[in-house]
């Protein structure tokens, strides 16, 4: 991805002329969802002037130059969002649990959902959302089926008996494999911020996760449909191929 994340953050690279991050943005609002924690790190003032400048570029403007200087939007559209976006500076060096640990003052609610700024899915995220609250874990992860170089979630129904981030072959834990991997689109209690740590060391994938299923208190969430991280050049040009083609199985907003 060097080519393109030499002079931007991933989830600013583009899909269709907009960011992957405005992709999981819609997908979340499509489903009424539309307040949003951005966690930044490197390069967070792209993302930072993105959304501080998106309106005026996303919409027509009349701009009065002189002594009346000022800027006008002239029309909303189809292109008018209405997000609430905080954007937080968590660390140019932290790692994932320690991002998450740093925007726990801006949680308000008993519950949030969480994901990563670097794939798209079609999961239903009010189903997502639905089976958290009916099984009163602590934390719920979606289990999806990508390429097999990713590890495996290792579960007993729907409980998550193990958490094992990208194991060495032969090196998980006894169980049943169930041939799934962590595809983000997590949702959780608050009290899982006890599991997190400010320390820039802190992996969400590692100590955190791999306590709560320990603890037995992480469910999967089992999604077929399509999951695509964007990890190379080679994802991006399928992202980008399925986009140009109207085939986007991951736009759910009309």
């Amino acid at each position: 991805m060097a080519e393109e994340t030499e002079t931007k953050p991933k989830p600013m690279v583009e899909v269709g002329g907009k960011p992957i991050l405005w992709h999981l943005l819609k997908t979340y609002s499509t489903y009424g969802f539309s307040n949003f924690i951005l966690c930044l790190g490197y390069k967070g003032h792209i993302i930072k002037n993105f959304f501080l400048n998106y309106d005026y570029n996303t919409h027509d403007v009349r701009i009065t130059t002189g002594e009346r200087k000022k800027i006008d939007i002239l029309d909303q559209g189809p292109m008018a969002e209405n997000w609430s976006v905080t954007l937080a500076e968590t660390g140019p060096l932290s790692m994932t649990g320690s991002r998450v640990k740093r925007i726990e003052k801006y949680i308000d609610s008993d519950t949030f959902m969480l994901t990563y700024g670097d794939g798209v899915c079609n999961v239903n995220i009010d189903k997502l959302l639905e089976f958290h609250k009916s099984h009163g874990k602590m934390g719920t992860v979606t289990g999806v089926r990508p390429p097999s170089r990713f590890g495996e979630l290792l579960t007993e129904g729907a409980d998550v008996m193990a958490f094992s981030e990208k194991p060495e072959a032969g090196k998980g834990k006894p169980g049943n494999v169930s041939g799934l991997i962590n595809g983000g689109f997590f949702v959780f209690n608050k009290e899982f911020f006890r599991y997190l740590s400010e320390k820039e060391d802190c992996v969400l994938e590692k100590a955190p996760l791999e306590g709560l299923a320990n603890d037995k208190q992480l469910q999967v969430y089992r999604h077929e449909g399509f999951w695509q991280c964007m990890d190379t050049l080679r994802d991006v040009t399928l992202l980008r191929e399925l986009w140009d083609a109207g085939k986007a199985p991951w736009k759910v907003w009309k």
